[in-house]
């Protein structure tokens, strides 16, 4: 199977009261651990690249390791998709080398600005049979390039949304309900909430209209201690609770964004294996572990959040 636009994914989805999950790709071993996930558990899903993991691993490495884990997984939907484009050089230049999916986000520019770039992503993406992702709202915190500061944050405004799918031609629409990038999306004793209201609102306002939440890692505590325990310094990490995501996944939500959580797993099981082996230093001996977390974090995330085993 060739790799596949959003489309028909987000159809099954908002029908299915299911999301996809769409995980941030940066090397080989992250591609192996989410597919064979998915593979096993026959799940459709989105390998999505950042422009930071684009400088980092290289479009070209990149997207022939995404055209391995096609010729292993041939009964996987999968969708190639970029994440947080800022610009329409980089979604025209993502489009041209074989992504299927892009974001266009305009979120820091104002609303007009934002619409106009916006259309001019989807009018050039849509006449190479390529779907493009809005944003709408602002999320805080930091994750790669992106980096919004708590003052800067908004909520998104329902009574825009409908002005801005209809004047883009979007094919769906992130927008900002709570969720935050970064494995520090609350402070000790905020208590973890979503918009429920403004989601609900919004998919009134665009019924079946494929929703999307970026932010959304859990950052769960086993990973965060590993890391602490094995030399790392990470206090007071806190992410959304899975409940919340799941409930927003049977709502309009079609896609949820993780990539944190990957880090986190990835991060602790590296840390904690040489913490026990001080002696090893074959990049295999400890990668293995990590990729096998991936897959873990994964198929958890498969079942427990998203709901989409057994739709691919």
């Amino acid at each position: 199977m060739a790799l596949v636009n959003t489309t028909e994914m987000f159809k099954k989805a908002y029908a299915g009261g299911y999301a996809i999950g769409a995980f941030n790709v940066n090397n080989m071993e992250i591609i192996q651990g989410i597919t064979e996930a998915c593979g096993e558990l026959k799940a459709p899903v989105i390998l999505q690249v950042s422009a930071g993991a684009r400088k980092y691993a290289n479009h070209t490495y990149l997207l022939k390791l995404v055209e391995a884990a096609l010729q292993l997984y041939p009964e996987i939907p999968m969708a190639l998709h970029l994440d947080h484009g800022d610009t329409f050089e980089l979604c025209k230049d993502c489009v041209d080398g074989g992504f299927t999916s892009v974001m266009i986000d305009g979120s820091h520019h104002d609303y007009e600005d934002n619409v106009a770039l916006t259309k001019k992503v989807v009018e050039y993406a849509h006449a190479h049979g390529v779907c493009v992702e809005g944003e709408l709202g602002r999320l805080a915190g930091i994750e790669d390039d992106v980096n919004v500061s708590a003052e800067d944050a908004s909520y998104t405004n329902p009574a825009q949304v409908q002005d801005f799918v209809e004047r883009t031609g979007v094919d769906s629409l992130a927008i900002a309900i709570g969720t935050s990038h970064g494995a520090y999306k609350f402070k000790p004793g905020q208590k973890p909430q979503l918009r429920f209201d403004i989601l609900e609102e919004v998919s009134n306002r665009l019924p079946g209209f494929p929703i999307v939440l970026h932010g959304a890692s859990s950052v769960i505590p086993e990973f965060v201690r590993m890391i602490n325990e094995n030399g790392g310094q990470m206090p007071d990490a806190i992410g959304i609770p899975e409940d919340m995501l799941r409930k927003a996944a049977q709502m309009a939500v079609c896609k949820i964004n993780i990539d944190s959580d990957l880090r986190l797993a990835m991060t602790g099981t590296v840390r904690k294996y040489l913490a026990e082996n001080p002696s090893h230093f074959d990049p295999r001996q400890y990668l293995g572990p990590a990729r096998t977390a991936i897959h873990d974090m994964v198929a958890h995330k498969i079942t427990s959040v998203l709901g989409c085993d057994g739709k691919a």
